[in-house]
């Protein structure tokens, strides 16, 4: 069973239906005895950096989460679920985040002429393998919505896409993994990489 982390601010639905689609028991909860029951998590997440942190904070999961990738099961960071994964935020303030990756996530640049927030469909320039992205081929195409990036993050680079900088579309080190982008939006190519996340340790 895979735990969705409910701390309300992601597209939950979105993400059981596509568990559901591969045959895959998920279950949404903030319960800290089914999420240590879990043999996989997914962190979902919209909105800002500091509201989101502060939500984990309030509903106790901070130690769950740290716990159980301590243990070595593998933990999926979606968009801003992505994001927290790192040191801190520089969203509306600077932000510690849960510390599991290195680097910070920095707004993008507005100066460079790029609409903000950085929306709709971008290809992956993938930089090294990793099992995440087993299904996937270099220049697939996927979901982004987001008005901030992680920085300084080349230990766990996997891939990046390309919108007037190379941003970091997906990140890993070891039993951690983000990705910017949307899986549960990025049709059959979202699918592929949930699939493998599904299938690591199987």
């Amino acid at each position: 069973m895979i735990a969705i982390i409910d701390y309300g601010v992601g597209n939950l639905f979105s993400l059981k239906s596509s568990l559901k689609y591969l045959n895959v028991p998920g279950i949404v909860t903030a319960d800290e005895a089914l999420i240590n029951s879990s043999s996989k998590i997914i962190l979902p997440g919209v909105g800002a950096f500091g509201d989101a942190i502060k939500r984990l904070e309030s509903i106790g999961l901070i130690p769950a989460i740290l716990n159980n990738v301590k243990q070595g099961k593998p933990l999926l960071g979606i968009c801003l679920g992505m994001q927290l994964l790192f040191e801190r935020g520089m969203e509306f303030g600077t932000h510690k985040g849960l510390g599991l990756l290195q680097g910070e996530v920095v707004p993008l640049d507005a100066n460079m002429g790029l609409k903000i927030p950085h929306m709709g469909w971008n290809s992956l320039d993938i930089r090294q393998y990793h099992p995440l992205l087993k299904y996937v081929k270099q220049g697939d195409y996927v979901y982004f919505v987001h008005s901030y990036h992680a920085s300084k993050c080349s230990n766990s680079l996997v891939a990046t896409a390309n919108y007037g900088i190379d941003v970091s579309a997906v990140v890993a080190n070891k039993n951690v993994m983000g990705t910017q982008f949307h899986p549960e939006k990025s049709g059959s190519i979202g699918l592929k990489i949930l699939k493998a996340f599904c299938e690591l340790g199987a």
